[in-house]
């Protein structure tokens, strides 16, 4: 191999991870010499372009964390592939939450707005969308019907249990859990969850993957993969690299979750804004990927992405988030308020509606979509 093959190799590497490495050193920065910028935060300017530095970067590093999951979800193939992606990018958020819980002043409400924030985006942005761009490229779309029901049953299941059954609990003040329910339905959320994988990954695969009269693109899920000793090594930097771009982004999370409190409070916005702004944060890459899917008459997969996406938010951050209450005895109000519930409600049974029956329309994603921007709507006037 010629030098200026290898110096071309080496420049597209670090290209390639471009984001990673601005991404360490931003945090490096806030560490060091950005401990003094924290002080002066009533400079509204001055706490914007922090926010938007930090902010851009930890999408940057998101995408780089999206990047190496694909490249694994190629090497494992469907389900596999989006159940990579979907705990990669849901991990971000269960690390971000439970970075704000356990520092600074307690937030009892964040995990509960953002984990509300994250269905209304996925059931009803993501979803919608999809179906909207899909169904204006290829008329109608097929994609598996049990696995949607699959979904939806233990979605509605848990996102019920977690966000709707605090309000109305008499045992304690608060729309939350006695430490008893808090620690039972933990362990119930992961216990299902974790069924739930199994189903995904092993006993019913063929629920999660293209249903066969679906047009079928490139190599079938259960076609035997290449094991070839020549691919250990890259999945190996793959992976190292999906967690040190990880790491980068968790390491970043408090400086943004001072900035947020202090922004918000400044331009008097609602306190649950800064829930949808860590939402986004975490499910733009899901969502771009979800996109680009559906406009490739690849409903399955986006199915896979979205309701993966909610699914893990509540099976994975609920037991987190109960297990650091009850240890650290950090207040958390899971029970969300009467408008919520409703919009909650609404979401959920339009869902079970939209994935009843194959094959999609204009019109289903066209009511989601009229469902998130009514959820916009009362986030910004209540």
């Amino acid at each position: 191999m010629s030098v200026d093959t290898r110096k071309s190799r080496f420049a597209s590497a670090v290209g390639a991870e471009a984001g990673l490495i601005v991404g360490f050193i931003t945090v490096v920065t806030f560490f060091s010499v950005g401990k003094t910028w924290m002080v002066n935060l009533e400079n509204l300017p001055w706490l914007a372009i922090m926010f938007i530095w930090l902010f851009g970067v930890m999408v940057w590093c998101a995408f780089g964390v999206v990047r190496h999951a694909e490249a694994l979800a190629e090497r494992f193939g469907e389900p596999y592939g989006t159940l990579i992606l979907t705990i990669s990018v849901i991990g971000i958020e269960v690390t971000i939450m439970a970075t704000v819980m356990l520092s600074g002043d307690p937030n009892p409400t964040l995990p509960r707005d953002t984990m509300f924030a994250i269905l209304m985006i996925v059931l009803n942005g993501m979803i919608g969308l999809s179906l909207l761009v899909g169904a204006l490229r290829h008329s109608q779309q097929q994609y598996n019907l049990q696995g949607a029901v699959a979904f939806l049953a233990v979605l509605s299941t848990l996102a019920i249990i977690a966000l709707v059954v605090p309000e109305f609990i008499t045992s304690t003040a608060d729309p939350t859990f006695t430490t008893l329910q808090a620690t039972v339905f933990g362990l119930l959320t992961a216990l299902l969850y974790g069924v739930f994988l199994f189903i995904q990954t092993s006993r019913h695969r063929s629920f999660f993957t293209e249903p066969q009269t679906a047009p079928i693109r490139g190599k079938l899920p259960d076609e035997p993969e290449s094991h070839s000793p020549t691919g250990i090594r890259p999945m190996i930097v793959h992976v190292g690299l999906l967690f040190a771009t990880l790491l980068s982004v968790v390491l970043m999370t408090k400086p943004m979750a001072t900035l947020l409190d202090h922004g918000i409070e400044q331009i008097g916005m609602p306190t649950s804004l800064g829930a949808i702004l860590i939402a986004l944060l975490v499910l733009s890459p899901e969502g771009v990927a979800a996109y680009k899917s559906a406009a490739r008459n690849q409903l399955q997969r986006a199915v896979n992405l979205s309701l993966g996406s909610a699914l893990s938010t509540l099976g994975m951050t609920v037991p987190v988030m109960l297990a650091i209450s009850v240890m650290t005895g950090t207040p958390l109000d899971l029970g969300l308020g009467h408008v919520e519930i409703v919009l909650l409600a609404l979401t959920l049974f339009v869902s079970q509606m939209t994935f009843s029956g194959v094959p999609t329309n204009i019109l289903l994603g066209t009511v989601h979509l009229v469902l998130f921007l009514a959820y916009l709507t009362l986030v910004l006037y209540p």
